[in-house]
């Protein structure tokens, strides 16, 4: 009985186990919108200027495996629309930034309209349809096909 018993407790908690991971996964790469408006100073940043309608802010690290690929989505994103700016900071070197913006994961992804201020925040790999989503909202213009 005792083993039986036992199986029954491992089954229980890998049950637990894979629907926990399962809710963090699918939370991860969903845009998060009620967060604080802080306005982005491009200098702090390295960068010249932000996009005069909105501003794809890539927070990545040397080491992660995702972040090149998601440069690639925002960077051809931005260059499908007038007026965006694909940003892309490496936090490897930078943790000072990393803090400020309460970044615990690469690759993470703000979207800022013209003023600079954040308006979503995605944690992971956001996928292309999602953030021409988040651009049409944002700007008022219908995302691409």
């Amino acid at each position: 009985m005792k083993i039986l018993s036992a199986l029954v407790v491992v089954a229980i908690l890998l049950a637990v186990t894979i629907g926990v991971g399962v809710y963090l996964r699918w939370r991860q790469s969903r845009p998060r919108r009620h967060i604080a408006h802080e306005v982005v100073q491009p200098e702090r940043l390295g960068a010249d200027a932000l996009g005069e309608n909105a501003t794809l802010l890539q927070f990545s690290t040397q080491m992660c495996a995702r972040c090149p690929g998601v440069h690639r989505i925002l960077s051809s994103i931005a260059d499908d629309h007038d007026g965006v700016l694909h940003l892309d900071v490496d936090l490897t070197h930078r943790p000072d930034i990393a803090r400020h913006f309460h970044v615990l994961q690469t690759p993470t992804t703000l979207v800022l309209d013209g003023a600079g201020a954040v308006q979503t925040r995605f944690g992971g790999a956001p996928s292309r349809d999602v953030i021409e989503l988040e651009l049409a909202r944002l700007t008022g213009k219908t995302a691409h096909a």
